[in-house]
């Protein structure tokens, strides 16, 4: 329980820190735009362009689809299981920036599902993935920034989102 206590000392302190500093105003503005790169809809339009160029036979394709299948799941039994309060109710007097989509915050969804698809196009497409990882440390750090989740949650989102794509790629190929 030490540990535990530790870890959500230190995770309070960052993300106190990174929302009280003063250039976080200008922060919200790229940060929400970086954030709903990431709700889903870019991953949609990729499956759908590597259905039609390549059919369902594509091997980026069927590893997202994997991917998806089992992180989603996973995603939500983590959520449920730790029931971890966002920011908004575990922190008093904080307002966070945009209004999450559900009540819990670890892990991240967001950064869970960008990393894992910027692990799986960056496996088909290896000098894209130094951008990908960039592009998805950018969404984890923008769903802090915007208030909805703690440092460590978006942590989580990495390990999750990198090992799925893993276990994708390790099954498809």
């Amino acid at each position: 329980m030490k540990l535990i206590y530790s870890i959500h000392k230190y995770d309070v302190t960052m993300f106190t820190w990174l929302n009280s500093v003063a250039i976080h105003a200008y922060l919200v503005c790229f940060c929400r735009m970086i954030s709903r790169t990431a709700d889903g809809f870019l991953y949609v339009i990729l499956a759908a362009w590597l259905y039609w160029d390549q059919g369902i036979n594509d091997a980026l394709l069927r590893a997202m689809i994997l991917a998806f299948l089992i992180e989603r799941p996973v995603y939500t039994l983590l959520k449920k299981g730790f029931k971890r309060n966002r920011p908004q109710q575990a922190l008093q007097d904080f307002k966070s920036v945009i209004t999450p989509s559900d009540q819990f915050s670890f892990p991240s969804g967001h950064t869970s599902a960008a990393f894992m698809v910027a692990t799986l196009v960056g496996y088909f497409a290896p000098a894209l993935l130094p951008v990908l990882y960039v592009w998805a440390a950018l969404v984890g750090f923008s769903r802090v920034v915007l208030g909805v989740h703690f440092p460590t949650d978006t942590l989580m989102g990495v390990v999750l989102g990198v090992s799925t794509a893993i276990f994708s790629l390790d099954y498809i190929l």
